[in-house]
Order: C-alpha cells, then structure tokens, then sequence
C-alpha cells in the first residue's frame, strides 16, 4: 500500500505536466494560402508522411492547410490552396510509386527551392530552404505525391 501511495501522486504531477510539455513544442509559422480551407486540402493534409527525406519529422504549424517538416528556421514547409499556376517553362514531371504529379520548380535568389503543383486546383506549394536542399536533396518531393494525387489533374506539363 505504501508504493501505490507514492505512485498514483507521481502520476498525476505526470499528467498535469504533460500538456505543460505539449505547449513548448515550437509552432512554425506558416501563412495560410487563399484557399486552405477547400476540402480537397483537407485530403492532402491527411495523406501526407510523417518524416520527409529520412529524417525529417513532421512539426506543428498554427495554420489551416499547412504542415512543415524540420525545425523552424530550417524546414520544408508545405500550403495547400494557393493559387494554381499557369504553364512555365519551369514544369516537370515527378514520378513515384503512387503516381506522376506536375510541379512548377523555382530556385530563387535565395538558393529556396519553391515546388507548386501544376493542372491541380487548389494547388500545393512546398519550399525548401537552401539548408535543407545542401543537406538532403529535394528529391523527396515524390514522396509527397501520395498526398497530391488527392486534387485531380486536369493539366499535366506540355
């Protein structure tokens, strides 16, 4: 009787501290694109991986239709519902095992690569920071069409 005395106060101080703990995990801040709210995204947001590019883990955002994987300053952070590009030069298909998607693939000045879905509406819009790109490629935007495939394509790179 005298351990289980001693246990059940140990486990509540637990379970008070747990959501203390929650609350420090850092949000990324991530801007909601025009058109997060659409339904499709919800599907893309629920398809998507937990870990992107071996290791880097999904994070807590604090806004609809958006994720991030990494830690703030340094992560691959993901918008459902931007607005849908026209055709560019800058097109490319990606294959994968669940399918082929259509991204518009910029490098800006910055050396951030910026992948936008192409023919989906709403689109999807990822950017890599250079840092990431360095250390893992960009390759792992396949991994992401698992989750893309969700919005249909009406237009594919020409």
């Amino acid at each position: 009787m005298g351990v289980l005395r001693r246990v059940v106060p140990l486990l509540a101080i637990l379970a008070l501290g747990l959501p203390a703990l929650a609350a420090c995990t850092p949000t990324i801040d991530v801007t909601a694109a025009p058109d997060a709210a659409n339904p499709q995204c919800a599907a893309v947001m629920l398809a998507l991986p937990d870990v992107i590019a071996g290791d880097l883990k999904q994070a807590r955002t604090a806004a609809q239709g958006t994720t991030a994987w990494g830690a703030g300053g340094a992560a691959v952070t993901l918008r459902c519902g931007v607005t849908p590009p026209g055709p560019s030069a800058d097109c490319q298909q990606v294959e994968s095992s669940a399918g082929t998607v259509d991204w518009i693939v910029q490098e800006g000045s910055d050396d951030t690569w910026r992948f936008t879905t192409f023919g989906r509406n709403p689109a999807v819009e990822v950017t890599v920071p250079p840092s990431i790109a360095k250390d893992h490629s960009t390759s792992f935007i396949s991994d992401l069409a698992q989750a893309v495939l969700h919005v249909e394509a009406t237009k594919t790179c020409s």
